[in-house]
């Protein structure tokens, strides 16, 4: 049979003894989409076509799921950008890219190695971009 505390203090001492002992539960708290392409995009190296037509090589990392490309400077309206991944050897398909982030591959493994070539959309237009990864 039960025995039912009817002592205040005793009652209070059971209840703050059980909060003590009792396993805490974590709840996660949903990833910001903001913060995470913050921190994707906050690690973007910036290149400049000109200074070679293609960039790299790079390593994925788990700070982006995919790989991304933004025009930032230059006199080009557009830019022609690919992945080509190292044990490929070949682009993965050309996507046109302007002045705001253009995934250029989705879902990338970490720790694969690939180089973007990129091509300007006039002869001689000169293009500063930005790759996250």
């Amino acid at each position: 049979m039960a025995k039912i505390l009817t002592h205040p203090a005793a009652a209070a001492a059971l209840l703050a003894a059980l909060a003590v002992s009792a396993p805490a539960t974590a709840s996660a708290a949903p990833a910001n989409a903001s913060s995470a392409a913050t921190s994707c995009y906050g690690g973007a190296v910036t290149v400049n076509y000109g200074d070679a037509a293609e960039f790299g090589p790079y390593t994925t990392t788990s700070r982006c799921a995919d790989i991304n490309l933004r025009m930032v400077g230059g006199d080009a309206e557009f830019v022609w950008a690919c992945v080509k991944f190292t044990r490929v050897g070949e682009c993965n398909y050309w996507t046109k890219v302007g002045r705001t982030w253009k995934t250029i591959a989705t879902d990338v493994k970490d720790g694969s190695t690939f180089t973007v070539p990129l091509g300007v959309d006039l002869e001689g237009s000169s293009a500063r971009v930005q790759i996250a990864f």
